[in-house]
């Protein structure tokens, strides 16, 4: 789904409460491609699209009335970028998280949807079925869940009753956005998530997790 292109400023989180506002990174030359582009192969930089993607998001998010406390990011150059230009708006020093880089795809980093199916498709269909199931020489969502909850749970203590920006990917903004729905593995693929898109989650203080929007994609119309 996506919000509306002005939708209401969030409301400041409570006592306790932490919000994670998530962007994903603007497009690269691999997004525009659609691609597999993770954390096991080239780390390219923005496009020209990309760093005015990342621009839009920027100018949208200091136009809300909801302060930004600290920006977090994946490691890899088109978060860092994208973060960069979020956190100059704010004043802010952006910090790497490593836990919240994109899967690794092993074998298929670099390669379109049907190109990896030409390849390999007892693997492919091996990997949608399961979350259990890495690509040749990658890593399962399984496991990405696993790092990706360990960072969620660092965020939440550290600034718990503050707003958070994080940087990040399909993946781990994916899997945030489902462990706050308690929704099942597959639902990943059930998700539609734009470059440069805004979606936001908070996390209470008693372990619960509420979904507050999810792909606005209104600031890139």
């Amino acid at each position: 789904m996506t919000s509306p292109a002005t939708p209401p400023p969030a409301a400041p989180a409570a006592s306790g409460t932490t919000r994670l506002v998530l962007l994903r990174h603007g497009e690269t030359e691999l997004t525009a491609q659609k691609r597999f582009s993770g954390s096991g192969g080239p780390d390219p930089a923005l496009s020209e699209k990309g760093r005015w993607q990342a621009e839009r998001a920027a100018d949208a998010l200091a136009a809300r009335a909801v302060p930004v406390h600290a920006v977090v990011t994946s490691p890899l150059a088109r978060c860092r970028q994208t973060a960069q230009v979020a956190a100059d708006r704010f004043g802010l020093v952006p910090e790497v998280e490593e836990d919240l880089r994109e899967t690794d795809f092993g074998a298929w980093e670099g390669l379109t949807f049907a190109e990896a199916r030409d390849r390999d498709p007892a693997a492919l269909d091996a990997w949608l079925d399961s979350s259990d199931v890495p690509p040749p020489g990658g890593e399962s969502f399984a496991d990405v869940t696993r790092r990706v909850s360990g960072a969620q749970d660092r965020l939440r203590t550290r600034f718990a009753g503050h707003t958070v920006l994080v940087v990040s990917h399909v993946t781990p903004i994916k899997t945030l956005l489902r462990l706050a729905l308690a929704a099942p593995p597959d639902a990943l693929f059930r998700m539609d998530l734009a470059p440069a898109s805004l979606s936001a989650v908070s996390l209470y203080d008693d372990e619960n997790a509420g979904v507050a929007y999810l792909n606005d994609t209104g600031h890139l119309r």
